[in-house]
């Protein structure tokens, strides 16, 4: 895992872009907030509104992600308002949380745009129970959220906008299916029927926290869409606490009350948080939970018990996202996965086009945004892949292929980034064995989508280009562990 977080490709740094910026757009927020006379709860309402304006925006293009940003307070506030309100009146109060559950997972269904308002919405109510929102801090609060948010903006589009080509956004599940055989919808219900559970349990074992076990259940939902996904994500979120609680013993309880190491640590718990969460969910929680530790420091509250109460209320919230997608309109693993590995493999496929098209002299072709498309594929694969390629998953013969089959698309992946730096030089044009062998990768590709054999190679009297030699390789190997005996696809065996 730690070679995996240090040493994993970050083509063009956009990690660690994503990760500075977080920490200037975050710090701008929370630092506006203070200027503006805000109280300590209306500048962490602020920083963590700022956060979430940078964490869960993902559209396309800047101009999508400008709207959705824009969009936020209009998901942000209500909750936020209905939270406050409610705060003395546990009963509505809960059933309303509840809701917001049900509809912010649902509102996944609408792409990007919908995860992202769901995300907020959602994180808004969580954090009015964070603070005990009341009515009479409501306008505080809601200014500091909607001066963060603008704040969050103007370092994003205006003061640090590097994202002027962007791949297509990966939904977080598969859109196929209406009713509940969509998966959002199935979703939404089991995301609903585990927060109720994590809502009840959570409140036996602590009347005050237990906001943290139905936050541990929501997201064991965000960002998956199986059975298996869901059930691996919650135990990293519980292995990630663990670390993170141990971490925070040594950081954040000796910095309790000293603002400058405070804000220190909360600055490298801000920068973990967005440089690891592409790689390992484990590490992001670890920060996470560093970070909520350093933000109960701040609120003078933070004491080693509080640390062991929140590790409770996660295992309950994994708990209640395990029951659910245990037994509540399962959605199973295997054509999950294959529905990512085929937009991975056809993302191969459109780079290759796209240099070929390069190669015969179309001067708006260009395969290098196709290779960021593709590491979020791969990451998306990795996410479907990884109950398979778990530790504890009990069958041998599945794990070893679902590896060979991530290692191949790993394979594939840098072999394309050699293309298109190999493509990029102008005396690339003139070699016509390049042309040659992209159409080969492009029918290899068809082939193995389609479920068809890949054609064998025919006989060369000349040396391949390297990078596509290795591709057509990669290829021609993945065909096996793709197909069970039965011609089934790898997760079907």
């Amino acid at each position: 895992m730690l070679k995996r977080v240090f040493i994993a490709p970050d083509p063009g740094r956009v990690r660690l872009r994503f990760a500075a910026r977080a920490v200037l757009g975050i710090g701008a927020a929370v630092a506006l907030c203070g200027a503006a006379g805000y109280s300590l709860t209306g500048a962490v309402t602020g920083g963590l509104a700022a956060l979430l304006a940078l964490f869960t925006v993902t559209d396309a293009t800047v101009r999508g992600q400008a709207v959705t940003t824009a969009l936020l307070p209009a998901a942000g506030l209500p909750v936020l308002t209905a939270a406050a309100l409610l705060h003395d009146r546990p009963v509505p109060r809960d059933l309303t949380f509840l809701a917001v559950v049900a509809l912010g997972v649902y509102a996944r269904r609408w792409g990007p745009r919908g995860h992202s308002l769901g995300v907020f919405a959602f994180m808004t109510y969580f954090v009015a129970q964070f603070l005990h929102a009341t009515p009479g801090a409501l306008p505080e609060l809601c200014a500091a959220v909607l001066l963060s948010v603008l704040t969050a903006a103007a370092v994003r589009f205006g003061l640090w906008c590097y994202e002027r080509r962007l791949p297509p956004a990966v939904a977080p599940a598969p859109p196929e299916g209406t009713g509940l055989a969509r998966v959002t919808t199935r979703q939404a219900v089991q995301a609903t029927a585990g927060s109720g559970f994590a809502l009840l349990v959570g409140q036996l074992v602590s009347g005050e926290r237990w906001y943290w076990a139905v936050g541990a259940t929501w997201w064991a939902f965000v960002n998956t869409a199986s059975r298996g996904e869901t059930l691996v994500r919650g135990f990293r979120r519980v292995l990630g606490t663990v670390l993170g609680i141990g971490l925070a013993l040594c950081v954040a309880v000796p910095a309790h009350e000293a603002p400058l190491p405070t804000l220190v640590i909360v600055a490298v718990a801000v920068f973990g948080i967005f440089y690891t969460a592409a790689l390992s969910y484990t590490w992001m929680m670890l920060w996470v939970t560093v970070l909520a530790a350093m933000l109960y420091g701040l609120l003078g509250v933070l004491t080693p018990g509080l640390l062991a109460l929140r590790l409770a209320e996660t295992g309950v919230g994994a708990l209640g996202a395990a029951l659910a997608v245990a037994f509540v309109l399962p959605v199973t693993t295997h054509s999950v996965t294959d529905h990512w590995i085929r937009r991975a493999l056809r993302c191969v496929h459109a780079c290759t086009a796209e240099a070929s098209a390069r190669l015969a002299g179309a001067a708006g072709a260009d395969p290098a945004p196709r290779i960021a498309e593709l590491e979020q594929l791969l990451a998306r694969v990795r996410l479907s892949v990884a109950p398979l390629v778990h530790p504890l998953h009990p069958v041998l013969h599945r794990k070893r292929r679902a590896r060979r089959v991530l290692a191949l698309l790993d394979d594939c992946a840098a072999e394309l980034r050699a293309l298109v730096t190999v493509v990029a030089d102008p005396e690339a044009s003139r070699d016509a064995r390049l042309a040659a062998a992209c159409r080969r990768v492009e029918a290899a590709v068809e082939a193995l989508t389609e479920g068809r054999d890949i054609a064998p190679a025919a006989p060369r009297t000349v040396p391949e280009p390297a990078p596509l030699h290795g591709l057509e390789k990669a290829l021609a190997e993945l065909a096996a562990p793709l197909r069970a005996p039965s011609g089934s696809p790898l997760v079907g065996a």
